[in-house]
């Protein structure tokens, strides 16, 4: 059990959940301090160090507007560096999401609606195993109103043919960071938690992308050691696979060695590798937008002979079937027979949608002279 000189704090303003969580902690061997508002935390944080310190995002029940939650972290951050932190919410948006995890050193952020205890309970193991984040805040930081102030509309589903993504992440919070970004663009989203999952999807499955964190924590034991490291880097073995699937790869981390991330360049071949610490959602989108170019660049286009990509070319150019053949010195017929292995390969039936995607993934056509 996690040795009883360590402090765990809970900042809620609804007595259920405040019993719910002392419980869980005081089973994890912590001592537990409860605050049901702004003002008796910060009173907790000034009287005593935590170790660890769950908060909910509104402390107000009336007040959905209210953001207490959010200046008690900056509380942490100020007074108690030591003391990770989690938030625990009932409604959280990508925009909240990233805010707390990068400018405001959360450890992790868990939704209310999606509680379990056993999640819960691993989540304090972790951040118990974790050097705390002291992240700050820069001079001309927006202030926090402004950073919640926009909230996008989520609702939207993705087609029933989207591209599919699969995302390996087994913490909670950047599941739903990643998985809200990527519905939002769209896409279909297979989220997997654990190595063994997504193994099994890789091999079931057919994904156009794929976004995976290197440490993929297992089960952790009870018995909490501050001194043994949890982390393992079994996303490594998945990226084996995604690279032979001719998947591109996006890596979101943030325990790798510069070591380990060229390693994952140079020999799995990953399209980026972005740290969580610096996760920025504008690049994310923008690193997710190429990868699944590159994805039929890499794929379907390369599926084409030396010969197929000629007339594809000359195709895109605006070229007919009789000028196609007398730029390559071939007959008509072989012009059509080329033709018709592309559109198969390509899953088009006509030649403007076959020389869109060679456009669109290769760049503007300029016709020829």
């Amino acid at each position: 059990m996690t040795p009883p000189s360590f402090r765990a704090l809970v900042v809620e303003d609804d007595h259920s959940w405040q019993e719910i969580l002392s419980e869980i902690l005081t089973d994890c061997g912590m001592e537990v301090d409860v605050a049901g508002n702004l003002n008796e935390a910060v009173h907790e944080l000034k009287s005593q160090s935590h170790r660890l310190a769950i908060v909910d995002l509104s402390l107000e029940a009336d007040d959905h507007n209210n953001y207490d939650g959010l200046r008690v972290l900056e509380t942490v951050r100020n007074t108690d560096p030591g003391c990770q932190t989690i938030l625990l919410t009932g409604f959280a948006t990508v925009e909240l999401a990233v805010s707390v995890l990068t400018e405001f050193g959360a450890f992790t952020f868990l939704r209310k609606e999606n509680f379990n205890r056993h999640e819960f309970r691993e989540n304090v193991y972790r951040s118990l195993a974790s050097a705390p984040k002291q992240a700050i805040l820069e001079p001309d930081s927006e202030p926090l109103t402004d950073t919640l102030a926009t909230r996008p509309d989520l609702s939207s589903s993705p087609s029933a043919g989207a591209a599919r993504v699969l995302v390996v992440e087994d913490d909670a919070g950047w599941r739903d960071i990643l998985e809200e970004l990527l519905v939002d663009a769209g896409f279909q989203v297979r989220i997997c938690s654990g190595f063994g999952d997504a193994l099994g999807s890789l091999r079931r499955e057919k994904f156009t992308l794929a976004i995976l964190d290197l440490s993929l924590t297992g089960d952790i034991s009870d018995t909490w050691n501050p001194n043994q490291s949890h982390q393992n880097l079994e996303g490594y073995q998945l990226l084996e696979n995604t690279k032979a699937g001719n998947i591109p790869t996006i890596v979101v981390s943030g325990v790798a060695s510069p070591g380990d991330i060229m390693r994952a360049y140079a020999e799995q071949s990953i399209f980026a590798y972005i740290e969580k610490q610096t996760f920025d959602r504008e690049v994310f989108r923008r690193l997710v937008e190429e990868a699944s170019a590159a994805r039929l660049v890499g794929g379907e286009l390369s599926n084409l002979t030396d010969r197929e990509r000629e007339v594809l070319e000359l195709l895109a150019y605006g070229m007919t079937n009789k000028e196609i053949a007398e730029k390559l010195v071939i007959t008509t017929n072989t012009v059509k027979r080329h033709l018709k292995a592309i559109f198969e390969k390509l899953n088009v039936h006509t030649r403007s949608a076959a020389a869109a995607i060679f456009t669109s993934h290769v760049g503007p056509i300029k016709k020829l002279v």
